[in-house]
């Protein structure tokens, strides 16, 4: 046997440490991959959703045609009113519009998912699809018709009649909370795929701790 061509043949079929994996993003590191959490978004939206759902139901059982109820020493107000605009009242030109940009938000966010590798990703992503499939289905099954009916609001804050501010469901509230969280991470450089923007800097810095030879911990916020 010709140790020479043996040995040839194993130096051309070992990994080139230099030439990029096309399947991994740019800047990526070598370290362990965190697993997807696809699962986790859907399991946050899904409560965040019967929330939602349940609360709603609560309004309209209780709330129809009577006086603000106040609570938490006048904090809250508790008041049924049926909105056919936006969150917390904002216009867009028609309850049909609101309709289409809801429903491409959640399939926009459905279709991310598979992608998602950060927890704190999949909680915010979870709570800004559950918040818009909460207001989603109030436009598709309430009054006055399929796709133009009015979202059940019921939460006003510091004074009733939504004077101090628009009155708002939980809906409305997972969307705000997801979106901030979104931002929040974005701004701290956490990605969604679970690396740190600023982490990639630094491995590629100092390539021992790329390749195992060094500390270096996964991301997974």
């Amino acid at each position: 046997m010709d140790n020479g061509t043996v040995n040839s043949e194993q130096q051309n079929s070992a990994p080139d440490p230099g030439r990029a994996d096309p399947d991994r993003p740019a800047g990526a590191t070598e370290a362990p991959v965190a697993k997807r959490r696809a699962g986790l978004l859907l399991v946050v939206a899904a409560l965040a959703y019967g929330v939602d759902v349940v609360t709603k139901v609560l309004a309209t059982a209780g709330l129809e045609a009577g006086e603000p109820v106040r609570i938490l020493g006048g904090a809250v107000y508790l008041q049924l009113l049926r909105n056919p605009y936006a969150a917390f009242g904002m216009s867009f030109g028609g309850t049909w519009v609101l309709t289409v940009v809801a429903t491409l938000v959640v399939l926009g966010i459905l279709w991310f998912a598979r992608r998602l590798r950060s927890v704190g990703w999949a909680v915010g992503l979870g709570l800004i699809l559950a918040g818009a499939l909460g207001n989603l289905t109030d436009r598709i099954f309430r009054a006055p018709g399929v796709f133009e009916g009015h979202v059940v609001d019921f939460v006003s804050v510091f004074a009733p009649n939504g004077e101090f501010f628009p009155v708002f469901n939980a809906a409305d509230s997972a969307i705000t909370v997801g979106a901030v969280l979104i931002v929040l991470l974005t701004a701290l450089g956490r990605e969604y795929d679970g690396t740190r923007t600023g982490k990639q800097r630094d491995d590629r810095a100092h390539p021992r701790a790329a390749d195992g030879s060094g500390p270096a911990g996964e991301d997974r916020a």
